[in-house]
C-alpha cells in the first residue's frame, strides 16, 4: 500500500495560495505573516498590497514610483499616519478628488480657497479646547483639507434671490471651534458652514443631547412660538459627516447642482419635471431656503428655477413670444390656489430656434409640501392671432426632514396661522432675480400678478 503523502503549506503551489490571500483584508494578511515562513513570504507579495493601497489610500503606480517604495511599504507609511481613519479615508478622499477635478474645469478659484489638511495634533488640540470628541469621519476629512478660506463664493453652495444672498463656506477647524455652542438649545454643536450675508450655519451635533442624534447635521431654527427663547427647531441635512459631504459632492459632480456665474447653486432638478409642447420644452428645478423658513410658525420657503427652450431644429416661422402665465398651486391639505399674470417676472421673452430663457421665482407656504403646475400662453410672431399654451410640468416642493424643539410650551394665543398662506412671486430675467420684497421667517412674499 503506497504511503500517503503528508499535506503541508510548503507542498502547495503559490498561485492558489495567493488567490486565497487576495480575499483577506490587511489585518488578516498581517496575521497570516506570523503563521509560517511560507505564508510570511506570500503575504508580502506586491500585488496583494497594491490592491490594498488602491482600496484604502487611493494610491496609484505613479505614487509608488515617486516614493520609490514597495506597495507594502507604502501601505505601512499611510497606515502609520492615517490608520485611525482607514474606514473613512478612501470614501472621503475620493469625494474630495472628484470635487476638485470637477471644479478645476468650471470654477478653479474655489480650488484656490481650499486649505491644506490639518495635522493630527491640531485636531487633538481642538478637542481639548472644546472638551468634546470630534467624529472620526470629520477628523479624516479635515486631515485631507482643513476647510477653506473665508471667501465668496463658498464651497458649500450659493443662492441668490433679490436682495437676499447666501454663500456657505466650509469652515476650517479653528474657526469652527470658535463657534462651538454650549448654550441651552444648541449644546455641543459645532458649525460646519457659515454665510457672511445671512449668518447662517449648518451645525453638527457632537453628542446626542437636547433631542439631537450624535453626528446629525442641521440648520437651526428658533421656535418663534415657544415661551422658552432657547427652544430650537432643526432642519436636518445629514445623519453623519460622510453622508452629508459625499451626497453634496455627488450632486455637484453629476451636474444636479448647476454652476452659475462660477458659483454652485443648490437647485435640485427632478428629471420628470420636463414637459415638451411642440417645439418648446419647459423644465423646473427647486431649492429650499432654510434661512427664510420656520417650523413654528409653519413657513416654508422655496425658490424654483425654470428653463424654457425652443428646439434648435424648429422652423423659423414658429418663433413666438410669451404673453402670460397660469399657475395652479396645491398644498398638502389639498387647498388649491390659482395665479394668473402677464409675462414672467415682468418680461415677455421671444423664443426663436435654439433660444433658451431661464428665470427664477419663489413661493412660500404653511404646509410641509406643495406642488405647482400650469402653462404659459404664447403667440406667433408672424401671426399674433395664433395663440397657444405651453405646459409647465408639475413639480413638487417638500420640506426637508425637521425636528421640533423638545419640552417647550408654546403660547396658544399666538399659535393660530392661515393654513392657506401660499403665494407665488416672480421677478427675474435670464438668471438675475430682482425687485422682490423678501419676507423673513413668519412673513409673506407679495404676490406678483
Amino acid at each position: 500500500m503506497a504511503a500517503s503523502m503528508e499535506l503541508s503549506l510548503n507542498n502547495l503551489p503559490s498561485d492558489p495560495l495567493l488567490l486565497m490571500l487576495s480575499f483577506l483584508d490587511f489585518r488578516d494578511l498581517i496575521s497570516c505573516s506570523f503563521v509560517s515562513r511560507r505564508l510570511n513570504e506570500l503575504s508580502s507579495h506586491n500585488p496583494l498590497w497594491k490592491g490594498l493601497c488602491l482600496k484604502h489610500w487611493l494610491l496609484t503606480e505613479s505614487d509608488k514610483i515617486q516614493k520609490a517604495q514597495t506597495w507594502k511599504e507604502l501601505f505601512r507609511e499611510f497606515y502609520t499616519d492615517l490608520g485611525h481613519y482607514i474606514d473613512h479615508y478612501g470614501t472621503l478622499k475620493r469625494a474630495w478628488d472628484d470635487l476638485k477635478r470637477y471644479l478645476d474645469q468650471r470654477c478653479p478659484r474655489m480650488i484656490a480657497s481650499l486649505k491644506e489638511g490639518a495635522k493630527e495634533e491640531e485636531l487633538d488640540s481642538i478637542e481639548a479646547q472644546i472638551g468634546c470628541k470630534l467624529s472620526n469621519d470629520y477628523r479624516c476629512s479635515y486631515r485631507i483639507h482643513n476647510g477653506q478660506k473665508l471667501v465668496v463664493p463658498g464651497l458649500m453652495g450659493s443662492m441668490a434671490l433679490s436682495n437676499h444672498y447666501r454663500s456657505e463656506d466650509l469652515l476650517d477647524i479653528e474657526t469652527a471651534a470658535g463657534g462651538f455652542q454650549q448654550r441651552k438649545g444648541m449644546r455641543q454643536c459645532l458649525p460646519l458652514t457659515f454665510c457672511f450675508h445671512t449668518g447662517l450655519s449648518q451645525y453638527m451635533a457632537l453628542e446626542g443631547t437636547e433631542g439631537r442624534s450624535r453626528s446629525e447635521i442641521f440648520y437651526h431654527c428658533p421656535d418663534q412660538m415657544a415661551q422658552d427663547p432657547s427652544a430650537i427647531d432643526m432642519f436636518i441635512t445629514g445623519s453623519s459627516f460622510t453622508e452629508w459631504f459625499t451626497s453634496y459632492v455627488r450632486n455637484v459632480v453629476t451636474g444636479e447642482y448647476p454652476i452659475i456665474r462660477d458659483q454652485i447653486f443648490r437647485y435640485v432638478h427632478d428629471k420628470q419635471c420636463v414637459a415638451t409642447t411642440g417645439d418648446i420644452t419647459v423644465s423646473v428645478s427647486t431649492s429650499f431656503l432654510p434661512e427664510l423658513s420656520s417650523v413654528h410658525p409653519p413657513h416654508f420657503f422655496f425658490t424654483y428655477r425654470i428653463r424654457i427652450e425652443m428646439a434648435k431644429d424648429a422652423l423659423p416661422e414658429n418663433a413666438c413670444q410669451l404673453d402670460s402665465r397660469y399657475w395652479k398651486i396645491t398644498n398638502a391639505n389639498g387647498n388649491v390656489e390659482e395665479v394668473r399674470g402677464p409675462g414672467v417676472v415682468g418680461e415677455f421673452p421671444v423664443m426663436t430656434p435654439g433660444k433658451v430663457h431661464e428665470y427664477a421665482s419663489c413661493t412660500t407656504f404653511s404646509t410641509t409640501s406643495e406642488y405647482m403646475e400650469g402653462h404659459y400662453t404664447f403667440h406667433r410672431l408672424k401671426n399674433k392671432e395664433e395663440i397657444f399654451d405651453v405646459c409647465i410640468p408639475r413639480f413638487h416642493m417638500v420640506c426637508p426632514p425637521f425636528r421640533e424643539s423638545m419640552g417647550s410650551a408654546r403660547d396658544v394665543s399666538s399659535a393660530s396661522f392661515n393654513e392657506e398662506n401660499s403665494s407665488d412671486t416672480d421677478d427675474h430675467n435670464e438668471g438675475e432675480i430682482r425687485g422682490i420684497n423678501m419676507a423673513g421667517p413668519g412673513g409673506r412674499c407679495p404676490r406678483h400678478i
